[in-house]
């Protein structure tokens, strides 16, 4: 799921409306994956206040098989 989601280069404005790029599906081992990144602060309560730089934020990333959306 990993490697899929590290390929995956196709966003478009049905899933990535605001163009950050963080949304989107995959296919893994015969699923259907949706995945999602979230950018938090150090301390992990906030919203990064620069989310391209990695000493002020943490990613996090989840995965949800779409069949159970």
């Amino acid at each position: 799921i990993l490697d899929a989601v590290a390929a995956h280069d196709r966003f478009d404005a049905d899933d990535d409306p605001h163009g950050e790029n963080d949304f989107g599906a995959v296919e893994a081992a015969g699923e259907r994956v949706f995945f999602k990144i979230d950018y938090f602060d150090r301390a992990g309560r906030w919203a990064s206040p620069d989310p391209a730089d990695s000493s002020v934020t943490n990613r996090v990333l989840t995965v949800l098989l779409a069949g159970e959306y």
